[in-house]
């Protein structure tokens, strides 16, 4: 029973949850204790809140889910978990949620906010929203975004204009990818997502590659801003640009293989992308903060 709620929760994705660092990190105030251990219970709290929306999710999905090659085995809809104790879940993960983010929280209330948008952003996706186009792949990417605002508001800090249009690009390029990559899945066979029946195998790969284009040309304008260099005092971050390049390059190969798409499961089964991401960070912090430190 435990081993099925742990499943229910989906830890594997907490992974998402790691862009409330990317606030902390690019305002130079990684290695500030007191900071550093807002963001931690900030990230314990949306991975908290996140499994509650899964919860959900699964439990209003799961008649469909019992048609789908792999989704039929999560634990609601193989029976593992009935749905009162799911319920039952849901409402202590975000109670504990809500406890988490009141402890040394830089604000309350905005950040109370940003959580609230994401509960009922995802619920609307889960009751309907999912199956109107567009609008599906907008929520998607929207999850992103407002895992990096959160972030931000936690530790009263602000995200600039060209992170936010980099964050806006990839996070779309991860959703079209998703959903380019269930349609391939379905081979034109009975879909358990009907809003794939709007999209075209060629439209979500032309728009994905052309999200992922505009992502490095924000990233690009961001590091080479003068704002930027003054601030970290280096104009180096210029260089890690390639790096950007081949590091998507990676990912985009991956979903072009025999994925299903989701961001999580392409990054966790790519151990080569994984020492890719890596470096990428530690040349990062180093670029970063090796003045300050």
């Amino acid at each position: 029973m435990i081993y099925n709620i742990w499943k229910l929760m989906r830890p594997r994705h907490y992974l998402k949850n790691a862009l409330l660092f990317v606030s902390i990190t690019f305002s130079g105030k990684l290695f500030e204790f007191d900071t550093l251990l807002q963001v931690i219970y900030g990230f314990i709290a949306f991975s908290l809140l996140s499994s509650a929306v899964y919860t959900l999710n699964d439990i209003f999905d799961a008649n469909a889910d019992r048609q789908h090659e792999i989704k039929k085995f999560r634990p609601i809809a193989s029976g593992a978990v009935s749905v009162v104790n799911a319920y039952i879940l849901v409402f202590c993960l975000l109670l504990l949620s809500t406890i988490c983010n009141n402890m040394h929280n830089g604000s309350l209330l905005k950040s109370l906010l940003f959580m609230a948008l994401y509960f009922l952003v995802n619920v609307g996706y889960s009751l309907g929203l999912k199956h109107i186009p567009f609008v599906d792949i907008t929520l998607l990417a929207s999850g992103f975004l407002i895992r990096v605002l959160y972030g931000a508001v936690i530790i009263n800090s602000e995200v600039s204009s060209w992170v936010s249009l980099t964050v806006i690009s990839i996070s779309f390029y991860l959703g079209l990818g998703k959903r380019r990559n269930e349609l391939k899945k379905s081979n034109g066979q009975a879909m358990t997502r009907k809003v794939l029946l709007h999209y075209s195998f060629n439209f979500l790969d032309k728009f994905m590659y052309l999200c992922l284009a505009l992502s490095i040309v924000f990233y690009a304008l961001w590091s080479a801003d003068i704002e930027v260099i003054a601030r970290y005092g280096t104009n180096k971050l210029i260089w890690t640009v390639p790096f950007v390049i081949i590091l998507m390059m990676k990912y985009s190969a991956d979903i072009e293989s025999d994925s299903h798409g989701d961001p999580v499961d392409v990054v966790t089964n790519d151990k080569v992308l994984i020492i890719m991401g890596i470096i990428y960070a530690i040349v990062m912090l180093l670029l970063i903060y090796i003045p300050k430190i």
